[in-house]
């Protein structure tokens, strides 16, 4: 059994298609639709068919027997109709929603053409590229038991981590780095990282990169590695700049396409709750006392961190995500709401890529967004993979117009109810109620009761 592969042309010598743009994708017209996104590309050669099973791909033994291990019999809809072809060698250009199971989807793929192969110091054979540190981090985690198994050595790097020991680690050899673009920059100015024998490339949330301002970085790393090696690139939405990617860097690819902008997951509900200035605080407080984990976005890190110190102090379980935080700190932020510690995490827009946390019913948007692309992406935290959630977002009167262009551009039709603090809806929706008023604080191992100053002096002694 064979998984076609570029060969070197030499220890550190570029291949010949190195630092040369690839063929043109064809047909790229813009669709003119209310999302501006462009028509998608059309494929040249015919794509394989779908398949009903892991078992039907022509992969390597190890991966199918790990996929056994963790329960995977039958592929989702992405991986059925793009892993056959990324396998056989294809480039691949996936606009899909959250949770769809895109990870395995190019994963699977990117490690079959690793088996068996070791990589030169410095000169990784895979690059996955992700536009947050907690979405490279959670990349390397669900692809780290497949990679394991074809004897596959990875390595994350993300900033406000030591980059000392990132090097470290490239500068010892290993197969696949999953990176986000400022990072890896560094590290390639440093002379740590060398793309010259990179087979696969990855962009994840190409999308999101490109908002983030990442296109410059993006550019020069895919212009830093081999032309011939294969591409893979997913994205929930297409915009200009993703349009420019796919143009530059693919060549051919199959195409797979859930439209995002035809609207929402059918497992999906969304609510907008019209709300006044008066109302929205106790709004919010009892949401968050809810029995159960939420997201709830608002739009700056000031908001967040009055937002989380607020609900701390009325008795909810909160804690803020946002970019200001270090590296370490929303690594344990996140492990905490992953483990039920934390019940209401209250987040900028960092946190609206690559969380994937099991079983999460609502977001709230406190602060509804500006763009279509971020209220899609922040839904997506829940009601994935065949799972139900609610989106749920809070308007005041003068953000109603806003609001509903917003929503047309997404091409969502929600429920819409004017709410208050003691609304019979509010709490038919989210699970409302009173919180306990007893401030809480979080600690590293969970979270336990503030004392109030005195209280141990007034407790009765045994």
């Amino acid at each position: 059994m064979s998984y076609p592969h570029r060969t070197g042309t030499g220890r550190g010598r570029p291949s010949p298609g190195y630092g040369r743009q690839r063929p043109r994708t064809p047909g790229h017209p813009r669709s003119g639709g209310p999302s501006g996104e462009f028509a998608l590309p059309v494929t040249v050669t015919p794509a394989l068919p779908p398949v009903d099973s892991f078992e039907a791909l022509d992969m390597p033994a190890p991966l199918k027997r790990t996929l056994t291990r963790q329960g995977l019999t039958v592929p989702s809809e992405i991986q059925a109709a793009t892993l056959p072809n990324s396998l056989a060698g294809r480039d691949v250009l996936g606009r899909s929603r959250t949770g769809s199971g895109k990870t395995l989807a190019f994963g699977l793929a990117l490690l079959a053409r690793l088996d068996g192969r070791k990589a030169e110091p410095r000169r990784p054979l895979a690059v996955v590229l992700a536009p947050t540190r907690e979405l490279a981090q959670q990349v390397d985690d669900a692809l780290a038991p497949y990679a394991r198994s074809v004897g596959a050595r990875t390595t994350t790097v993300v900033g406000s981590m030591p980059i000392s020991r990132q090097a470290r680690a490239l500068r010892q050899g290993v197969e696949l780095v999953v990176a986000t673009p400022g990072r890896l920059r560094d590290l390639m100015e440093r002379g740590d990282c060398v793309l010259d024998q990179v087979d696969v490339t990855v962009l994840d949330e190409a999308d999101q990169m490109t908002d983030m301002g990442f296109m410059p970085q993006v550019t020069a790393i895919l212009q830093q590695i081999p032309a011939d090696g294969r591409r893979m690139l997913f994205s929930a939405t297409l915009d200009r700049n993703v349009d420019t990617l796919v143009r530059r860097f693919l060549n051919d690819p199959v195409v797979h396409s859930v439209d995002l902008s035809e609207g929402a997951v059918s497992t999906m509900e969304h609510h907008v709750m019209h709300v006044s200035h008066a109302d929205k605080q106790d709004v919010v407080t009892r949401i968050a006392a809810r029995d159960g984990r939420v997201i709830m976005f608002l739009d700056t890190k000031r908001a967040v961190d009055r937002m989380a110190e607020h609900l701390l102090n009325s008795g909810v379980r909160a804690a803020p995500l946002h970019g200001g935080r270090s590296q370490p700190q929303r690594t344990r932020t996140l492990d905490q709401f992953k483990r039920g510690a934390v019940t209401a995490l209250v987040a900028t827009n960092v946190a609206a890529r690559g969380i994937h946390v099991d079983g999460l019913d609502l977001v709230v948007n406190i602060d509804p967004p500006t763009d279509h692309k971020d209220y899609l992406h922040r839904g997506g935290r829940t009601a994935r993979a065949g799972e139900t959630g609610s989106v749920v977002t809070l308007v005041l009167p003068s953000q109603r117009r806003d609001m509903t262009r917003l929503m047309s551009r997404a091409r969502i039709d929600a429920h819409t109810a004017r709410v208050d603090a003691q609304d019979v809806e509010l709490t038919r929706v989210t699970g409302a109620r009173e919180p306990s008023g007893v401030p809480v604080a979080v600690s590293a191992g969970g979270s336990r009761e503030r004392r109030h100053r005195g209280a141990a002096a007034r407790r009765p002694r045994r």
